[in-house]
């Protein structure tokens, strides 16, 4: 985990004036990935103490205008954030519970997917998501099925 010096550092880096919010928010972004903003907002508090939601909100854009942080919005879902950048790596999301994975590109360099037709576009990014059950949900899915195809029981009082 980088240290408050490195965030520091990477706030100057992007021509980023260095405030202990933005600092709380990298900090927050790094601890909780995929995190959403009110998880972010609630890490942030408890940190710095009262701040307010347009505050993180602010912050995570000019954060992830510079770069330093990725939104990532699987369709469905709620805004979530990541320290990861700059890799083009795709996500897994799951249909139960929600919980996101980073997913590293199958092959090839960025974008790893090559469009049919670009229509003209330069691409520089592929964004993929896979979806699917995670094992959590998907163990709890088979218990529950297995639980419903057992035999009933017979009434002994008959």
């Amino acid at each position: 985990m980088p240290t408050t010096t490195d965030f520091e550092r990477l706030l100057r880096g992007a021509a980023l004036r260095v405030t202990r919010p933005r600092v709380a928010v990298l900090t927050a972004v790094h601890a909780h990935p995929h995190a959403d903003t009110d998880s972010i907002l609630g890490t942030v508090r408890a940190d710095l103490g009262e701040v307010s939601h347009q505050a993180v909100y602010d912050v995570l854009k000019v954060l992830t205008t510079a770069g330093l942080v990725r939104r990532i919005q699987p369709a469905g879902h709620v805004a979530r954030y990541e320290s990861r950048v700059g890799d083009n790596h795709h996500h897994v999301v799951c249909r139960s519970c929600g919980v996101i994975a980073d997913a590293d590109c199958a092959h090839g360099s960025a974008p790893c997917l090559t469009a049919s037709d670009d229509h003209g576009f330069t691409i520089d990014e592929a964004e993929v998501i896979y979806w699917g059950q995670c094992s959590d949900c998907s163990s709890a899915l088979t218990s529950s099925k297995a639980a419903l195809t057992q035999e009933p029981r017979k009434d002994s009082r008959v």
